[in-house]
C-alpha cells in the first residue's frame, strides 16, 4: 500500500509542477498554488520545477517498486 501512494504523490506533484511552471511561463503574473510565495518569477519557477523533479523521481521510484513487488501490495 505505502508503494502505491509514493507513485500517486509523485504522480501529483510531477502533474501540478509541470503544469505550473507552464502555466507560470505562459503568463507571469499567474502563479497558481505558489502565488502566496515571495521572490518573483524566479523563485516562483524554481519551486516548479523542484516540484516537477522531485515528483518524477518519486513516480519513478514508486513504480518501480510497484513492479518489483508485482501486485502492488
Amino acid at each position: 500500500m505505502g508503494r502505491v501512494v509514493v507513485l500517486v504523490l509523485g504522480m501529483v506533484l510531477l502533474v501540478l509542477g509541470a503544469q505550473g511552471g507552464i502555466r507560470l511561463l505562459a503568463d507571469h503574473d499567474n502563479a497558481g498554488v505558489l502565488q502566496w510565495l515571495p521572490g518573483g518569477f524566479p523563485t516562483q519557477l524554481g519551486c516548479f520545477v523542484l516540484m516537477t523533479l522531485i515528483g518524477a523521481a518519486l513516480a519513478a521510484v514508486g513504480g518501480a517498486n510497484v513492479r518489483r513487488s508485482g501486485s502492488g501490495r
